[in-house]
């Protein structure tokens, strides 16, 4: 028989588990958990902020797709947690939260620290619970790992009181670890009808001549990546994808048109406009990215593969559909395509239906159609989409106002050429992992950073959350020893976390801050300018912080681009150098371009 205490029951399970590394901040009510972290296996990095844990968290998540680990105390520490655990379950990132709670006989009395933390969190987590015995902890805890990373992944809340660390269990041998669940937990297509709609979705994509495939946040895995190469071999189309879903091909291939949307290139939303067909993988048609939903793919059948069933028709209906990964559906339709170009003598484009094709344009569109030849068709959007990434990198920055005599930067050809200058400094440039703030530099690192690989791009999608770039930096890092982490961040943005450039130093992580510097709240201020005639109401600095004084406060090295010609040897130094912070002046009036205004359609953005 073992005995063992609460604390002790968590610490060795997580232990199994294979977690390695937790994030958090000790607290009255986590104290027992943290008394026994100190004799185990287990790395501690202490953060400044609870919300901060909950990123390194994601950072270490989103960089290995497996489940990670934060803790926090009570009450406000639970609740700092809080904005971290949304953004999780926004972009269907794997957590666990541990979080203390007050002694159980006191739940409910307005305790010191006490708060419904099993109540706040229901609604942001995939599933949340409070433990009510030290018996319980056997079963919730591996079942928190398995939950999470199953399905659709997701962050999962185990909140457990002081007193039930603190007790003690006798039970005859510890469980397993929990492992994931690859098939779709509800409603997955099975048997008869799998084998059905891999065959449609094969004959359907045979038959297009301007297929495109529109790739999520569920195509960003090795294992996916491999499984679209894989695709694109059978069936030649224009991939473009989701904010989420960058990095699912390397962005040098000739099939890429870049990312949808709000800010996408005008190639990936005139791709997608254009398009017969639109296989869209691991993708739920957000909003930034649809812009008018009946306007975003209007010729197209809608081919949908999705580990969640409730994405499936919730925002565009579709063709058919496959309830599944993208991880075993792709593969399924590659091989079914192999099988009809071998045995029905089928090719792409050969069963064309011309009820299909696309119509001439409306007299008051001005859009005019590309060729229609699949391979024309391609040759044209790679042909645009060079042209674009052109314009753009010799876009001229139009003001140097901001700081007198000093010159400002180009951010969209700054952000391209990052992976150069590593290189100049004998980094690889594919090894490199990026994580960015939200805001201006998001949307230009999203459209000009030369993504080469699934999972080096960590950004917020869905929420959206400032504060994100630094400390999922530190998790990435943390995660990924003698890689280079590069934070693009803004000064508005990097203000919500700059604590943790403290954690930074402590942990001495080989991560590289850029903050692009432009004495505004960027995309604030650009929708300011363009939807409300330029009233720029709260969205410019009146006072503006020595960033680099205080990263140097904190022990860190530092660089300015146009001040320090040798600014790439600071940013790009031998591994196990440890941090830098790098200042890029950016002009103010600097805006991210395409941008579609509400009530426009995608190819009606201003360029």
């Amino acid at each position: 028989m073992i005995e063992a205490t609460g604390a002790q029951i968590i610490v060795e399970l997580l232990e199994r588990q294979g977690i390695t590394t937790v994030a958090g901040i000790p607290g009255g009510s986590v104290l027992p958990l943290y008394n026994q972290l100190a004799s185990s296996s287990i790395r501690h990095v202490l953060v400044r902020h609870e919300q901060a844990a909950g990123f390194i968290a994601q950072g270490m998540a989103r960089t290995t797709g497996l489940p990670a680990v934060c803790i926090a105390t009570s009450g406000p520490g639970a609740m700092n947690l809080l904005t971290a655990i949304a953004d999780a379950r926004s972009d269907s990132i794997p957590l666990v939260a541990i979080t203390g709670q007050v002694n159980s006989s006191l739940i409910g009395t307005d305790a010191f620290q006490e708060a419904d933390t099993f109540g706040l969190s229901f609604p942001i987590t995939k599933h949340s619970v409070m433990v009510k015995s030290v018996e319980e902890l056997l079963t919730v805890i591996p079942e928190a790992f398995s939950i999470a990373a199953s399905g659709r992944p997701g962050p999962v809340l185990v909140d457990i009181p002081r007193d039930v660390q603190t007790a003690t269990a006798t039970f005859e041998s510890w469980p397993e670890p929990g492992q994931p669940q690859r098939i779709a937990l509800r409603y997955p297509t099975l048997g008869a009808d799998l084998a059905q709609a891999i065959d449609v979705f094969a004959r359907e994509l045979l038959a297009a001549r301007k297929p495109v495939l529109y790739a999520g946040g569920g195509c960003n895995s090795p294992q996916v990546a491999a499984a679209i190469a894989e695709l694109l071999a059978e069936i030649p189309m224009a991939v473009v994808s989701s904010l989420m879903g960058i990095g699912c091909i390397d962005e040098a291939d000739q099939q890429w048109c870049g990312m949808v949307g709000m800010h996408g290139s005008m190639t990936a939303n005139t791709a997608m406009y254009e398009a017969d067909l639109v296989l869209a993988a691991g993708v739920r048609f957000d909003d930034r990215a649809t812009g008018i939903v009946s306007q975003f793919c209007p010729n197209a059948r809608i081919l949908h593969i999705d580990i969640d069933a409730a994405e499936v028709n919730k925002i565009l209906p579709s063709f058919h559909s496959i309830v599944a990964d993208c991880q075993s559906a792709l593969p399924a339709i590659s091989q079914r395509i192999r099988e009809l170009k071998l045995r029905e003598g089928l090719e792409p484009g050969g069963t064309f239906d011309k009820s299909r094709e696309i119509p001439p344009a409306h007299p008051e569109d001005r859009h005019q159609p590309s060729p229609a030849t699949t391979d024309s068709w391609l040759q044209h959007l790679a042909t645009m989409y060079q042209q674009e990434q052109q314009v753009a990198m010799g876009a001229s920055v139009n003001d140097t106002t901001t700081e007198t005599g000093s010159q400002t930067i180009n951010p969209r050809r700054f952000i391209r050429d990052i992976p150069a200058a590593a290189a100049a400094q004998g980094l690889d440039p594919a090894k490199l992992i990026v994580t960015t703030d939200v805001g201006q530099h998001q949307m230009w690192t999203a459209q000009f950073y030369p993504v080469m690989r699934p999972r080096q791009l960590l950004t917020s999608g869905s929420l959206g959350t400032m504060g994100f770039g630094l400390p999922a930096a530190l998790g990435a890092a943390l995660a990924h020893p003698g890689h280079r982490v590069v934070c693009i961040s803004g000064d508005g943005s990097i203000m919500m976390n700059i604590q943790e450039l403290a954690t930074l130093a402590e942990e001495n992580l080989d991560v590289t801050v850029f903050v692009l510097d432009n004495g505004a709240l960027g995309m604030v201020r650009q929708q300011q300018e363009f939807l409300f005639s330029k009233t720029y109401s709260a969205s410019i600095y009146s006072k503006r912080p020595d960033l680099l004084a205080i990263a140097e406060g904190f022990g860190i090295a530092t660089a300015q681009v146009t001040t320090n010609h040798d600014w790439a040897t600071v940013a790009f130094p031998p591994a196990g150098s440890g941090p830098r912070f790098i200042r890029v002046p950016v002009g103010q009036q600097e805006n991210v371009l395409p941008f579609v205004p509400a009530g426009k359609k995608n190819i009606e953005a201003i360029t």
